[in-house]
C-alpha cells in the first residue's frame, strides 16, 4: 500500500541531502543527482520522495517557489522559513497536535503515522525519524549523523581478500600417569597442537602474500 507520508532506513541522508541543496541547488534534482552525490546508495528515490513531499521540488526535480528556503543564508531565518515547510506538509498531523508536536516522542509519532497510512511499525518507525529529522533541521532537536562505513585495516588478512579460520586446538592425552614430585600420581600432561588453515587468494602479488603473512606473525604468533 502506497503510504502518504516519506520514509527511508536512515533519515541522516535526508538532512545530508538538504544540506547540500542548501550549498548549491542544481537546476534539476533527480534521484540520479542523488547517487551521483553518493548520498544513501540504493535509497535515492526515498530521499527525492521526502524532498516532494516537502515541496521543495516537482515531479520534475525543478526547484519551486517553495524551494528557495533553502538558499536562506542566515540559519536563524532559514529555521524560522523551513519550519513553515514542515507544518504545509504535516498539516494534518499539527491541525491535531498543535505546537505539541515539537514535544512528542518516537512512539506517539509512530502511532500517528500507523494510523493515519496503515503502516507497519517499521515503517512508522522510519516516517516518525523523518519528520524528527525535518524538525532537528528546523531547530527542534539534533539532526542525526549520516552513519559512516567502517573500514578494514590495511594489510589484515581480511583486507588482502583472503578467507581464515580460528585456530584449531587438538589436545593430545600424555602416557599413564607420572608422579608430580610430591607423591600425587595419576596426574596426565596434555600437549597441545595448534593448526591455521589459509585459503591464498589465486590471483594476490607478492606484496599480497606477504602482508597476510607479516599478519599472521602480528596477530597470531607475537601475541
Amino acid at each position: 500500500m502506497a503510504t502518504s507520508h516519506p520514509y527511508i532506513s536512515g533519515a541522516g541522508n535526508i538532512a545530508q541531502m538538504i544540506k547540500q541543496l542548501r550549498s548549491n541547488f542544481p537546476g534539476t534534482v533527480t534521484s540520479e543527482t542523488v547517487k551521483k552525490l553518493g548520498i544513501a546508495p540504493n535509497n535515492e528515490s526515498y530521499v527525492i520522495n521526502a524532498l516532494q513531499f516537502l515541496g521543495v521540488i516537482n515531479e520534475e526535480g525543478k526547484k519551486t517557489e517553495k524551494g528557495k528556503v533553502l538558499t536562506i543564508h542566515k540559519e536563524e531565518d532559514f529555521r524560522k522559513s523551513f519550519e513553515g515547510l514542515i507544518r504545509d506538509a504535516y498539516k494534518d498531523l499539527f491541525e491535531l497536535h498543535g505546537d505539541k508536536v515539537w514535544e512528542m516522542d518516537g512512539n506517539e509519532l509512530i502511532h500517528y503515522f500507523r494510523q493515519s497510512d496503515q503502516t507497519s511499525a517499521a515503517i512508522g518507525q522510519r516516517q516518525a525519524k523523518v519528520f524528527q529529522t525535518f524538525g532537528a533541521i528546523a531547530g527542534h532537536g539534533e539532526v542525526e549523523s549520516k552513519p559512516k562505513a567502517v573500514g578494514k585495516k590495511k594489510g589484515s588478512p581480511a583486507a588482502a581478500g583472503m578467507k581464515t579460520e580460528k585456530p584449531k586446538v587438538v589436545a593430545l592425552a600424555g602416557g599413564p600417569g607420572k608422579n608430580d614430585g610430591n607423591g600425587a600420581g595419576g596426574r596426565r600432561d596434555f600437549a597441545l597442537t595448534v593448526r591455521i588453515e589459509i585459503n591464498l587468494p589465486p590471483n594476490g602479488t607478492s606484496e599480497t602474500y606477504d602482508n597476510i603473512f607479516k599478519s599472521i606473525k602480528a596477530n597470531l604468533i607475537d601475541e
